[in-house]
């Protein structure tokens, strides 16, 4: 198995279908986590850059991609699976990446499960996010989830559809294609993030970088620096991008990454 080429598995967590990535190989895991309207495929680039060294494996969390919806979107939701998935795999150890909401959700995997977390690698993962009324995904509640063709969905998703034409999924019953995503959960999880996490990044004490795009629209650079100043133990790396640091700098992020986990 190759970078390029993961392969697809999925559990059963709850009565729902948890779908990830293993892009494979005998190296130390590396569990990587998206955020929102995003799914784990998104890491393919960075499993590629790892090399051998490191097993990405990258879930579409839950609501997202190939995973079914869930019932909540709650933090205890989010980590329980992410639990279930390491337990599913044997894993007892690991280095946890996340970008924006996969970065909060690993700083608070390594809060509550510390034994878990080898080193935390948090991309443009805020710990203070005040309420934004409807938030900042708001927008997605004018998108349908599902169009009988893919020209019609891509249509309805306007600015977006350059984003979202290459993961577009087709209906199992063959009535049409439909988002990766589910516009209401979406707007849900999003809201689910709001509030202050301060407790939680400065619960773990394992080896962590927090990758900040300088120009993001999400962590404010005096909140990175702050974030990185009080957690002992913490790397701070700068990119010059918005807050998708990660596709936007695909080679900066994966030097950045791969720095930090040399020396792991």
């Amino acid at each position: 198995m190759s970078a390029a080429q993961p392969a697809r598995a999925t559990l059963t967590v709850d009565g729902r279908v948890l779908s990830y990535l293993d892009f494979g190989g005998a190296g130390r895991p590396l569990l990587a986590l998206h955020g929102h309207l995003s799914e784990g495929s998104s890491f393919a680039a960075l499993a590629a850059a790892l090399g051998p060294e490191w097993r990405v494996i990258a879930p579409d969390q839950r609501g997202h991609g190939d995973s079914d919806r869930a019932g909540d979107y709650t933090r205890a939701g989010y980590l329980a699976d992410l639990v279930a998935l390491l337990a599913h795999l044997g894993i007892d150890r690991t280095v946890v990446l996340g970008h924006s909401l996969g970065g909060i959700n690993a700083y608070h995997l390594a809060a509550e499960h510390p034994a878990l977390v080898e080193a935390l690698v948090n991309v443009e993962g805020p710990v203070d996010l005040p309420g934004h009324g409807a938030g900042p995904l708001a927008f997605v509640l004018n998108f349908p989830y599902a169009a009988p063709t893919r020209e019609a969905l891509l249509a309805a998703c306007g600015p977006l559809a350059p984003a979202m034409a290459p993961v577009l999924r087709p209906l199992p019953d063959g009535s049409g294609w439909r988002l990766p995503f589910h516009p209401a959960d979406t707007v849900d999880s999003e809201n689910l993030v709001h509030g202050d996490h301060w407790k939680q990044w400065l619960a773990s004490d394992c080896p962590a970088l927090l990758v900040h795009g300088l120009r993001s629209q999400v962590l404010p650079a005096s909140q990175a620096l702050e974030m990185t100043d009080r957690r002992p133990g913490t790397a701070y790396r700068s990119l010059d991008t918005d807050h998708f640091a990660p596709t936007a700098d695909p080679k900066g992020f994966a030097t950045a990454v791969r720095e930090f986990l040399a020396g792991v």
